[in-house]
């Protein structure tokens, strides 16, 4: 379901395994928490500084990588967890996590707090939402130019033969924001169609990345024209000078939330539930804008400079659910199809 809250925040911001790593903060001798993460390994650091701040006897380690490996290695880990907590990973993957009953019901302290979109349904709730990404296409007007390729208005348009090889998107498996590209088309055009869409961009497709902000990361520096992100990452580095035109395709895009949940049967869940309460803090919030224009706290996210001001407007009713019960079907479906484009882990 889409958020009426979200669509407002947005429309305002516009215009303004690596493995395991000990991050410890200046934790004393106290508890250390094992936590599972997909946030970008260049927030990591402030993260924990930001948590030990008001919480020095919390150690954090982290595993971080990928939203597709970090939830396949959860699954795998079901009857063992090796992980206290997850900070930062797809609403869609807790989802999945729930279903399998592997997460800890608690409420955060102050939850009530958050948009209600940002939070299970569930009392107490089983996750709680951070920040939102929102798909786009980030495209280098002065490659393009020397390609001669025309600025596409649709992700239909993706598919003409003109931009044969001219095309960077994230592999599903690996990739939240690959993910939510998929399971969106499929939602956009149905079953049947957002297969054949997917089977003529393939055509068209010149690798497929394991990470959500490297397509339009790539774009920026001018080494493909189209790469298929979200668009913070496209704002961000536009910011910095990229001739970069961020673009919503007509049909609509794909969305999905950060999330954090305690896994159940972690050894220190006293430290767990200090952590999930911290990260709904109006101070956590803060935090996350630094890195996305959408957090789930009214009122906090400030205004992005070349934030397309049509993106609200576009968000599809992502059915969340759908897309968390099929995961493990489409992503089988699209590996057998697609992955031979993949890069190399």
């Amino acid at each position: 379901m889409k958020s009426q809250i979200l669509k407002t925040v947005l429309a305002g911001a516009t215009g303004a395994f690596v493995g395991a790593t000990a991050l410890a903060g200046s934790a004393l001798a106290g508890d250390s928490l094992t936590v599972y993460t997909a946030v970008e390994a260049e927030d990591l650091k402030k993260y924990a500084k930001n948590f030990n701040a008001d919480h020095p006897d919390i150690k954090i380690n982290w595993v971080r990588d990928s939203t597709g490996i970090i939830t396949a290695k959860l699954l795998a880990e079901k009857n063992n967890p090796q992980a206290d907590i997850v900070w930062g990973l797809a609403a869609t993957s807790l989802m999945l996590l729930k279903e399998e009953g592997m997460l800890e019901a608690y409420s955060p302290k102050g939850v009530e707090k958050l948009d209600s979109k940002f939070r299970d349904s569930d009392s107490p709730t089983s996750w709680t939402g951070m920040d939102a990404w929102v798909a786009s296409v980030c495209f280098n007007t002065v490659e393009a130019k020397k390609a001669g390729l025309p600025a596409p208005k649709s992700w239909q348009d993706l598919t003409k033969p003109v931009y044969k090889n001219h095309i960077i998107m994230p592999n599903p498996n690996s990739s939240g924001t690959g993910f939510l590209d998929v399971s969106s088309w499929l939602q956009i055009f149905k079953e049947d169609g957002g297969w054949k869409f997917m089977d003529s961009l393939h055509a068209n497709i010149a690798r497929y990345t394991h990470s959500g902000s490297k397509p339009c990361k790539l774009a920026a520096a001018g080494e493909i024209p189209i790469g298929i992100s979200f668009a913070f990452r496209g704002a961000k580095s536009k910011a910095k000078g990229a001739p970069l035109e961020i673009i919503v395709p007509t049909e609509g895009v794909g969305w999905d939330m950060e999330a954090t949940a305690i896994i159940k049967g972690s050894k220190n869940l006293a430290a767990a539930k200090t952590l999930a309460d911290w990260t709904v803090t109006k101070k956590a919030n803060v935090m996350y804008n630094k890195g996305y224009a959408v957090v789930a706290y009214p009122g906090v996210a400030k205004p992005v400079k070349f934030f397309p001001a049509e993106i609200a407007s576009g968000m599809i009713d992502n059915d969340f659910q759908w897309a968390a019960s099929n995961r493990k079907r489409i992503l089988s479906e699209w590996q057998k199809r697609y992955d031979s484009k993949s890069d190399p882990k």
